[in-house]
């Protein structure tokens, strides 16, 4: 008489599992661990490069660093690409990632705070004459695959742009100074770094896809996690740690960052 009764308490627990936010990992329990898993893009400078020990270095990882800071705990960094980044997240390989915050990522993961303001651009030498989307017919264009630039490109390239997709930033950029391509996209201070490797061709921002500001992502559900980190991004902005690392890196105040 009571097995009916224990199978269908045992089927609404179940069903109650089910609706709990999967993959939820608390502040507590990262700090259990002892370390912090954060995902960034090492081929993104002035964001995410490798320095000369090996280790990464930039605006994000000098950011993560202060996440690990305040959670008293190291960071354990995971690099990352724009194609894998958010599958990272979603399968646990890390608690939190850095990247634009967009509505199209939002369907998939939430967004703490912005700490960096960024825009998606094509840069390219200045003999190449390119003021609108329009001029991108004829064009070779290196972009990284899964990238904000592509998410753009893929929805707005006129018919006769020629969109050549690359694991990442880095290697789209090197086709540039190759002459492989035209045009590269990149963030909007890469040009600096381009002519400063590459000099006498005069790079430039051609276009700006898309104005951004950067943010950490967790996993949608993880509230305990985003509090946290919007109140970290709210603390380094107001007792000047973000405002000394844009300084650094991007060698400009960090700007307007609006509340999410």
């Amino acid at each position: 008489m009571f097995k009916p009764l224990r199978a269908a308490i045992i089927t609404v627990a179940l069903f109650a599992l089910s609706l709990a936010p999967a993959n939820a990992q608390s502040v507590d329990d990262i700090i259990k661990r002892g370390k912090v898993l954060i995902g960034i893009d090492t081929a993104n400078p002035p964001f995410g490069s490798l320095g000369k020990d090996g280790e990464p270095e930039g605006y994000d990882a000098d950011t993560a660093r202060l996440v690990g800071k305040y959670l008293g705990v190291p960071v354990e960094f995971v690099p990352a690409t724009p194609q894998n980044r958010m599958g990272y997240l979603l399968t646990n390989r890390v608690d939190i990632i850095m990247l634009g915050i967009t509505p199209e990522r939002a369907r998939q993961i939430w967004f703490a705070m912005p700490y960096a303001v960024e825009a998606a651009v094509l840069v390219g030498p200045s003999s190449v004459n390119v003021k609108t989307l329009a001029d991108l017919v004829g064009k070779r264009i290196g972009i990284p695959r899964g990238a904000m630039q592509d998410i753009v490109l893929s929805q707005s390239a006129p018919p006769g742009a020629q969109i050549m997709r690359f694991d990442d930033q880095a290697t789209a950029v090197q086709a540039l100074i190759a002459g492989q391509v035209d045009l590269a996209g990149t963030g909007l201070l890469q040009y600096q770094i381009i002519n400063r490797d590459d000099p006498g061709k005069n790079y430039e921002t051609k276009l700006i896809l898309r104005p951004l500001h950067f943010g950490m992502g967790v996993r949608r559900g993880n509230t305990d996690l985003l509090q946290f980190l919007n109140t970290v991004v709210y603390a380094i902005k107001a007792n000047g740690e973000l405002e000394a690392i844009s300084q650094k890196w991007r060698h400009l105040p960090v700007g307007d960052l609006p509340p999410l």
